[in-house]
This record gives C-alpha cells, sequence and structure tokens, in this order.
C-alpha cells in the first residue's frame, strides 16, 4: 500500500477577518501564527492608534477584535468603548500579559468576550470559536425576537381590524334589519288567518328568523365594544356590582322563581360596567339552563395568590367537561335554540372581559350536577391616581 493512499486530505483552514489592537510587531506574529495554527486562515489588519481603530471599524467589518490592554498612548478597553458607544456587536477579546483576577472580572463585566494570556496563545483559537459562536447565537436570538414581535403587532392588528369590521358591521346592519322585523310583524298582525296557513307560518318564519338576528347583532356590537369604550375605574364593592346585575335580571329572577345568594364580596379599583356584564351573563346562563328545581345561585369570592377568585354556582343542567371550553368560544352553542334561546355570545363577552381585566375564566361542572362559573380579578390593581400622590408624599416625608 502507497504512502500517498493513506494520506488524509487536510480541513480547509476557516476564513477569519481579524483587527489586531497591537502595537509590537513579534507579538502579532504569534497571534496569527496561534490562530493558523488553531485552523484559521486569517486576514488580519493593524490598528495601534485610536484614529486607526476608527478608520478601521468604520472601512471593514471583522469576525473578532484581538486588542492588547495596554498599548503605548491608549488602553485596549478604550477600543471596547468605542465600540459599545456605535452600538457595533463584534467580539471582542483582550491578548494581554499577566491580567489580575479583578481587572479581569472587570472587562468581562466590561463587555470582553473573553481574554488570553500571552504566554497562553494555544487557548486563543478556543476563545475565538467560542465568541464568534456566542454572537450567532445573539443575533438568533435577536431576529427571532423581532420576528415574534412582528407576529404579535401582526395579530394585535389584526385583532383591531376584525372588532372593527365587527362594530361598523353590527352597528350599521341595526337599521335595516330593524325596518325587516317591524314590517314582518306588520305583515303578521294585519294579514293573520286573512291568508292560508302556509303563510301565516312563513311569516310567523321570518318574524323569529329577523328577531332572532336582531338579537345576535345586539350581541355582536356589545362583544365588539368590549375594550373599545373604556369608562373610568373607580373603588367599588362587588357587592353592589351583583345587585345592579340583580336588578337588570329582576323579571327573569321572578319569572323563573331563582333564589341568589350572595356572599360579601371585596372591594376592588375597577371599571364597574363591563362587571356587571360578566355577573348579568352569568347568572342569566344559571337561570335560563335551569333543571328540574327552581334555579339556586351561590355567588362567592376567596382571595388566592394575588388575586380574587370569584365563583357563580347553580343547581341547573351541568356541562359536560369535554366541553368545558368550547362554551368560551364565540357563536359556540351546545343546545339547539329550540330547547335554549340565545346567540351564543354570552360567555364569550364575560372571558373578553375578564381577560381585559388581566384575569381568567373557567367552568367546572359535570351533567346533570350544576355548574360553577370561576373567574380571577387582580386582588391589588394599579393604585388610584389619589393613593399614588399619597404614596408619594409619604415617601418624601419619610426620607
Amino acid at each position: 500500500m502507497s504512502h500517498s493512499s493513506n494520506h488524509l486530505a487536510s480541513t480547509p483552514a476557516e476564513k477569519l477577518k481579524v483587527l489586531l489592537v497591537e502595537d509590537d510587531p513579534v507579538d502579532k506574529e504569534l497571534v496569527l501564527c496561534a490562530l493558523r495554527n488553531g485552523g484559521f486562515d486569517p486576514q488580519a489588519d493593524s490598528a495601534e492608534t485610536q484614529e486607526q481603530f476608527i478608520a478601521c471599524i468604520e472601512k471593514n467589518s471583522y469576525h473578532v477584535i484581538l486588542a492588547d490592554y495596554n498599548l503605548c498612548s491608549w488602553r485596549g478597553t478604550e477600543a471596547l468603548d468605542l465600540l459599545q458607544k456605535g452600538a457595533m456587536d463584534i467580539p471582542f477579546i483582550l491578548v494581554t500579559g499577566a491580567l489580575g483576577d479583578e481587572m479581569a472580572v472587570d472587562c468581562i463585566k466590561r463587555g470582553t468576550a473573553d481574554y488570553v494570556l500571552k504566554d497562553h496563545l494555544p487557548r486563543l483559537p478556543v476563545a475565538v470559536r467560542r465568541a464568534i459562536r456566542e454572537k450567532q447565537l445573539r443575533e438568533a436570538r435577536r431576529q427571532a425576537e423581532e420576528e415574534l414581535d412582528r407576529k404579535i403587532e401582526e395579530l394585535a392588528r389584526s385583532n383591531r381590524d376584525l372588532e372593527q369590521f365587527a362594530y361598523v358591521a353590527s352597528h350599521d346592519l341595526q337599521e335595516p334589519l330593524r325596518m325587516v322585523a317591524t314590517y314582518t310583524q306588520l305583515l303578521g298582525e294585519r294579514y293573520r288567518g286573512k291568508l292560508d296557513e302556509k303563510a301565516d307560518k312563513y311569516i310567523a318564519y321570518a318574524v323569529d328568523g329577523a328577531v332572532r338576528m336582531q338579537a345576535l347583532i345586539n350581541d355582536l356590537l356589545i362583544y365588539s365594544r368590549v375594550g373599545r369604550q373604556r369608562g373610568e375605574a373607580q373603588r367599588i364593592a362587588c357587592t353592589t356590582v351583583v345587585e345592579r346585575a340583580l336588578r337588570n335580571l329582576q323579571a327573569a329572577v321572578n319569572e323563573a322563581g331563582a333564589v341568589v345568594k350572595c356572599d360579601e364580596l371585596p372591594t376592588l379599583y375597577i371599571e364597574p360596567g363591563p362587571l356587571v356584564q360578566v355577573f348579568q351573563n352569568l347568572i342569566s346562563n344559571a337561570i335560563k339552563f335551569h333543571g328540574p328545581e327552581p334555579p339556586r345561585i351561590e355567588i362567592s369570592a376567596v382571595e388566592k395568590g394575588g388575586q380574587w377568585v370569584f365563583s357563580v354556582s347553580d343547581n341547573g343542567i351541568g356541562i359536560d367537561p369535554q366541553h368545558a371550553e368550547d362554551i368560551f368560544v364565540i357563536f359556540k352553542r351546545l343546545h339547539s335554540r329550540s330547547e335554549y334561546p340565545g346567540s351564543g355570545l354570552g360567555l364569550a363577552i364575560c372571558k373578553k372581559i375578564i381577560e381585559q381585566a388581566g384575569g381568567s375564566i373557567w367552568a367546572e361542572s359535570q351533567p346533570g350536577k350544576g355548574s360553577t362559573f370561576k373567574f380571577t380579578l387582580p386582588a391589588r390593581p394599579t393604585a388610584e391616581p389619589e393613593e399614588k400622590h399619597e404614596l408619594a408624599a409619604r415617601d418624601l416625608v419619610n426620607r
């Protein structure tokens, strides 16, 4: 077997564009020799003064900068300061003589990627590769963060566009739909019994469809307005909020013979209107989906982990756990309209309100065993303006 057949092809040297901040010609050659021995093919520029350094980094791009700590007229760390001032992310490694531990730590804190002592130059290629790899990781992370920010902004813009569309569509549909509903009702009243049985049935279908569409569009308008029309936050007892919701539902409560028990609830700094809507929707659902017994509804709250956890429990028909998340999806219905009327937007509205207030909402239930809807709200929201002034004044006094 010939000697040439056993010869393995050598790995091509890795191109490396390097800037040497060094004023000793012998040390420059030693550094370049260490890089060649470590598998690099260095293409080096040299800068001995600040002016030369600035000229080099303005005209060229480098994989790495290798700088001595002590030069004749300045220090290598000053070159690092210039890089940082110009927001240039180029790996910077000190290649120097003796450097105390305290000085080494200080240099690393200031942004030096690494330091290599001149009597340990064989370690230099390892330090260079690590510094370049860390820069690549930083760039990949920055690109990923920029891409994430871009997608978040696109999603936010898409959501704003959808909300705007829902608002405009539902708002502008109100008037023509009102006319359709009104005139179909007039037709029904005027010609009931004067035409054949099928005509009465068709008119009844038209009236029912128009009325249901009115309710659906009204709920869609409410949903699209959540977060768009912000009212003033105020300190209010949540028990008072429940009382307002019950006043709005008085007719439904009386008709169903519902019993609503409400424990003492916390006082929060919050916009009351949307919270009234949440309690109103949850109580209304408890009344609507009641079982054979009259509705019995219990409302309570406990503080847990910096949040208030509110519960609205009922003795209704319950929900299959596999649908516990579906019920909060817009227009999602588990029952036909003939069984239970409604647009399927009530719980979606609750979810949107609670999440915009910094909380979350979920359901715990079993079929035939009632349901408990729970939602969280921050226990200590941002201080009121008056409280902020009070805290600032107290801080000044205590100084």
